[in-house]
Formats: C-alpha cells, sequence, structure tokens
C-alpha cells in the first residue's frame, strides 16, 4: 500500500538525503570507506562518471560535506544544530568552484573547474538551491533519536514529523517515555 508519507519525495531532497544517509550512525555502518566507494556511489547517481579519479583527501572533503550536510538537517528538526560540522562544510564549499549556468530550462549550479570532487559539489549544491527553490529544503530533516540520525523527508502536512520511522525509532523513544514515567510514578 502506497504511503504518502515517504513515496514522493524530490529528486534533489532524495540525493541529499542518501549522500547523508551513506552513513548509519545508530549501526556504525558507512558505505564511503575508501575513494573508490565514493566514486562508486556519485557515478550511480549521474555526478561523476566511472572512470573519474578520486583520491583520500576527496573522500575526506565529502564526509565532511556530509556530517555539514546533517548538522543543517538536525537544524531543521529543531535539535542544536553542531556549528562546527557547518563550518566545515562552509570551508569545503568556499573552496570548491561553481559555477551559475542559465539556459532555456533554467537556473543551475554546475562545476567551476574540472574535477570529480567539483562535479560532486556541484551537484549536491545544485540539489540544495533547487530543493530551496521548490521550498522542500526545510522538510529533509534527521532522526529525532539521538543514537539513529537518519535523515528523512517530511512529507507531513504540518511538517512535524520526527523519526524516521514511528515504527521504528518513534515506537522505541516513546516506549521509554512511557518506561520513565511508570517507574518515577511507582
Amino acid at each position: 500500500m502506497p504511503d504518502p508519507i515517504t513515496d514522493h519525495v524530490p529528486r534533489a531532497i532524495e540525493l541529499v538525503r542518501d549522500f547523508v544517509n551513506t552513513r548509519e550512525p545508530q549501526v556504525g555502518a558507512d558505505e564511503l570507506t575508501t575513494p573508490t566507494a565514493l566514486r562508486d556511489w556519485c557515478a550511480a547517481r549521474g555526478l561523476v562518471t566511472t572512470r573519474a579519479r578520486m583520491g583520500a583527501a576527496d573522500l575526506d572533503s565529502a564526509l565532511v560535506v556530509r556530517e555539514g550536510l546533517r548538522a543543517v538537517l538536525m537544524g531543521h528538526a529543531g535539535h542544536e544544530a553542531d556549528e562546527e560540522a557547518i563550518d566545515g562544510l562552509n570551508r569545503v564549499l568556499a573552496g570548491a568552484p561553481v559555477a551559475a549556468q542559465v539556459d532555456t530550462d533554467g537556473f543551475r549550479l554546475v562545476p567551476g573547474a574540472p574535477g570529480p570532487l567539483a562535479e560532486t559539489l556541484a551537484g549536491l549544491a545544485d540539489a540544495v538551491r533547487e530543493a530551496s527553490e521548490d521550498q522542500t529544503w526545510h522538510r529533509l530533516k534527521v532522526c529525532a533519536r539521538g543514537t539513529c540520525r537518519w535523515a528523512f523527508y517530511d512529507a507531513s502536512r504540518n511538517q512535524v514529523r520526527r523519526w524516521c520511522s514511528m515504527a521504528g525509532c518513534g515506537n522505541h523513544v516513546k516506549m521509554k517515555r512511557a518506561y520513565a514515567r511508570r517507574t518515577q510514578a511507582g
């Protein structure tokens, strides 16, 4: 059965969400452990070619961007954002040449210099631009469960969704609160 809350995720949001979710804090899993893994992830999403060469510095920058984006999304969810992570994100983006390109289809951000990291950062920056323009950017959040922090798209009407999954994290948090209330009352 289709779920209207999770089924329609705008393309730009999906790219940023999936990039942030390459690391799953709750289980300590990380898809981006090598430059080759980063290249393969980016190539699968059309950000770079499969022949692109990425190095350790590219991977380090991509991980700083990922965690900076996660910090921004924490702010979207009403949590205190990690300002150091956001500063790191902005430092990497400041060093990434990105150019504006206008054509008959509209405005977009493209790499301002050759290279797979520039292509990746331009693609992510353009996704954030697109999501900002279509007013979906603030609907991209991270889970309220402190051990999870999984990114999700809040398609709820009033935009107050707090958990990546009500059945998983939401239920866990609510059960924990109920148990605490019962033990305090007893």
